[in-house]
């Protein structure tokens, strides 16, 4: 009886431990929930489950010059609002991590859990444009936990930025580039001035 009461109380202790672990093997952050890879979020990966939803944000530049790098930032609030992390990624261009971030597999989440201030959470990293027009969109997931290692009480939301990127190898050149109609015009007169001068001369 001893045996079977033991045996209970070690399998018992290993599943809280497993329970428990869920929720803190990703303290250092995840990749992949973003919000880019359709249908994966911080709720259905199993380590976060039954909290308050947070609001998501993200700030930064609505334009950039392309290959130009701008600052944005990732906001979250409400929620648990105890410690909380974040994973940002681009369809077109690149993340790179700020200083309490990482890059992995071409996006950025935390080093650790970070704390709130007020209410408030922000992430910062750069958005590096790529080399042609057209738009980048960006993805963004931020968690709101309670930090006390147990997957409840903890929820995330996502949210999405479309910025125009300007310029660059795959946008038409505009009226002031190429060999336009108006450019042409003294081009060819100074051509002609040119072989009327050749002309005189030789007579």
């Amino acid at each position: 009886m001893r045996s079977s009461r033991s045996s209970l109380w070690v399998a018992g202790t290993m599943a809280a431990c497993l329970v428990s672990g869920s929720a803190f093997a990703y303290a250092t952050g995840q990749t992949g929930f973003s919000g880019k890879q359709a249908g994966n979020t911080c709720m259905n990966s199993t380590c976060h489950s039954g909290g308050t939803t947070p609001t998501v944000t993200l700030e930064g530049p609505d334009t950039l010059e392309a290959g130009a790098t701008g600052n944005y930032t990732l906001v979250i609030t409400g929620g648990a609002g105890v410690r909380g992390g974040f994973n940002v990624a681009v369809d077109r261009g690149s993340v790179e991590a700020g200083s309490d971030s990482r890059k992995s597999s071409g996006e950025v989440t935390h080093k650790q859990p970070k704390a709130f201030s007020n209410g408030t959470l922000r992430f910062d990293f750069t958005l590096v444009a790529p080399a042609s027009g057209g738009s980048v969109k960006l993805f963004g997931a931020g968690n709101s936990t309670n930090f006390n290692n147990e997957p409840e009480g903890d929820a995330s939301a996502q949210a999405s930025k479309t910025i125009t990127v300007t310029g660059g190898t795959g946008e038409e050149e505009g009226d002031g580039g190429g060999c336009s109609a108006a450019a042409g015009a003294p081009l060819l007169g100074a051509v002609l001035m040119l072989l009327g001068a050749r002309s005189r001369r030789r007579k």
